[in-house]
């Protein structure tokens, strides 16, 4: 059932659009997987690291949340932070704990994202910005994930891949938005 959801989410991804995207799943087992996308943003380092941490309810896909709602979102960005979601319940979620946070360079995250959380996985979610020669940002995501999945991680890999760069093209096309 889960791997049904999550190809799903990846034929919603893909039949959104082209994309300038570069995504790859890096590497593959039935223990993990890593995927990674790339993409340039024409923006400054320092706001496209605002947008990820301060805008997210605005920019994350609200089909890839618990509520259904992505202003529920919150980012922490500092160690022992929570990217996490209120639920209209009172209940709530966390997505993952902050690890690592280097304003306008680097945010890393430990979680099992979406459907993976009631499994016996956990991911490494890496944003990473470097200012390119052209002044541009370019941005990339990458999800290692790792652990025990029925029927083997290697066979979501292409769409989680489908769905972290999705969030991706989402944060760019925000940020660009607001630059006009």
């Amino acid at each position: 059932m889960m791997t049904r959801v999550l190809l799903l989410l990846a034929i919603g991804a893909v039949c959104a659009g082209p994309s300038p995207a570069q995504a790859e799943v890096v590497d593959r087992s039935p223990v993990g997987f890593t995927v990674r996308t790339t993409v340039p943003i024409a923006a400054s380092a320092d706001a496209v690291y605002r947008a990820l941490v301060q805008e997210v309810g605005t920019w994350w896909d609200a089909g890839h949340t618990f509520s259904g709602n992505a202003a529920n979102l919150r980012l922490d960005p500092r160690p022992g932070g929570c990217f996490c979601e209120m639920l209209p319940d009172g209940g709530g979620v966390e997505h993952a704990v902050v690890v690592n946070a280097v304003p306008g360079e680097l945010l890393r995250l430990r979680g099992a994202l979406g459907p993976l959380q009631g499994t016996g996985v956990t991911g490494a979610l890496t944003w990473q910005l470097a200012t390119n020669p052209n002044g541009a940002v370019d941005a990339g995501v990458t999800y290692a994930v790792g652990g025990y999945y029925p029927g083997g991680l290697d066979a979501i890999a292409d769409a989680v891949d489908a769905v972290i760069g999705g969030q991706l093209r989402r944060l760019k096309a925000h940020v660009e938005r607001l630059a006009r």
